[in-house]
């Protein structure tokens, strides 16, 4: 057994104890923030944070999605077998992971900080970034390991930017937002361990890709 397992678990029962955690009133690093941007969502920084909660928000594990199984598509077609069963185990690490807000959402039934649809904890749009990204550095990891440092750069300052918006539109606590992370760190990590992507292996030769 490797690391990726008991690490993926560790993160999901972090994710868990999260969640039960602030199904009680809010923290007060929770309330302190909320009380610090209270109102922003009305004015400038509000209509800057809605641009970046929708540049990184559902759409992008969407588009992502669309292109990986294009790309499969494409490679399986061309006999690129073991370029396409790759992009078909990182489609299934995107897919499970980003099932994370929409499965446990209704189970922990955290209320928003201000007046809004659905429930809190974990942020979806959170998941959404966290889930693409960490399914495109496992893409790169087996594909282009050459570009991995700067995808996990990319995402990690999205994350960073999405979990802000979120909490200055007053639709998240900063702990939906960790919980996020926590979450799709332990179910990718998880998934990624089953479906043979973790830990990573080292890029073929071009005979063996073929």
């Amino acid at each position: 057994m490797t690391r990726w397992l008991p690490l993926g678990g560790a993160f999901f029962v972090l994710f868990l104890g999260l969640g039960v955690a602030v199904a009680r009133p809010p923290y007060a690093v929770d309330r302190a923030v909320a009380g610090l941007v209270q109102g922003w969502w009305r004015d400038t920084p509000g209509r800057v944070a809605q641009i970046v909660s929708d540049v990184f928000g559902p759409v992008v594990p969407a588009t992502f999605a669309i292109a990986l199984a294009i790309g499969i598509l494409v490679c399986w077609r061309r006999g690129m077998r073991y370029q396409a069963g790759v992009g078909l185990r990182v489609l299934a690490v995107l897919a499970t992971t980003r099932l994370v807000s929409v499965v446990f959402k209704p189970l922990f039934d955290r209320d928003r900080p201000r007046e809004y649809p659905e429930f809190s904890y974990p942020s979806g749009h959170v998941v959404s970034i966290s889930s693409t990204g960490l399914a495109a550095t496992l893409l790169c990891l087996w594909l282009a390991p050459k570009l991995t440092k700067w995808v996990v750069v990319f995402f990690s300052i999205a994350i960073v930017l999405c979990a802000a918006s979120r909490v200055v539109l007053g639709v998240h606590w900063v702990s939906d937002t960790i919980g996020a992370v926590l979450g799709v760190l332990g179910v990718g990590f998880v998934t990624g361990w089953a479906v043979r992507l973790l830990p990573p292996q080292p890029v073929p030769s071009p005979a063996r890709a073929a």
